[in-house]
């Protein structure tokens, strides 16, 4: 059989590409090519750029922390951001596969990286609630203490979906209604990704930013934007169960 390109499924198969194309870009652009690492995911096409802004984007959090004298509360946004910078992996080591056995391998790692990260993010709001328990102290007072709750609560929750969708299919009522519920996975990750962003984003502009860490607002703005111009190209729409047919775009049941 041939594809749309009019290219045989076969070749499309050996070279890596498949059905299903990338968001932007061109065929191949964010496909895993058979033989080849997983690990070359990581930079895969727009992979680099947004390698480049969660670097950048840590860079900058741990910069400002480790230059001044470190306190109970600093473990809060160094964990916090580690943890973002490993979901950032998660997500790019698992975006360009597309056959079965990569799909499988990809999983695993996308879950390591995630199991790795949550417990890092955990491990900031242990941080963040105990510094908040003694007297003066205010929850949620300002636009990043709840955007960071929201954002907590988000991707906690797409945790233990994403988990026991793939590893647990019988609490959906079997594989094939668990499969249904992986479009929305994905497209609900990419929305908590970029709720992550704008949390920290926000902090540049907490108190502890402003007077003592100093971050530049313009500077993680940036480093966040590179992040999402990095993954946002990348996204196949079939995993989202759209197809393309003779140059339209239908939702797939």
């Amino acid at each position: 059989m041939a594809s749309a390109t009019g290219i045989p499924d076969n070749i499309n198969a050996a070279r890596g590409v498949g059905e299903d194309e990338p968001l932007l870009g061109q065929r191949g652009d964010a496909a895993q090519m058979d033989g080849e690492s997983i690990w070359k995911n990581l930079g895969l096409g727009t992979a680099a750029i947004a390698q480049a802004g969660i670097w950048i984007l840590a860079a900058i959090i741990w910069g400002a922390i480790f230059s001044q004298k470190l306190i109970f509360f600093s473990a809060h946004p160094l964990l916090n951001s580690a943890g973002l910078l490993l979901a950032t992996q998660a997500a790019l080591i698992l975006q360009p596969t597309h056959t079965p056995e990569q799909k499988r391998i990809g999983t695993t790692i996308h879950f390591l990286f995630h199991l790795v990260g949550l417990s890092a993010l955990l491990s900031g709001l242990i941080i963040i609630e105990i510094n908040k328990a003694g007297p003066g102290h205010e929850h949620f007072a300002s636009p990043h203490a709840i955007l960071g709750l929201i954002f907590y609560l988000a991707i906690f929750f797409q945790a233990v979906v994403g988990f026991t969708q793939y590893y647990t299919p019988s609490l959906y009522g079997g594989v094939e209604k668990a499969k249904a519920v992986w479009k929305y996975h994905r497209a609900t990750g990419y929305v908590i990704a970029t709720l992550g962003l704008a949390t920290v984003c926000a902090a540049s502009w907490t108190t502890y930013s402003l007077n003592v860490a100093h971050i530049q607002h313009w500077a993680v703005i940036v480093a966040s934007v590179l992040v999402l111009v990095g993954v946002v190209p990348r996204i196949k729409l079939q995993k989202f169960g759209l197809k393309k047919e003779d140059g339209s775009v239908r939702l797939e049941s």
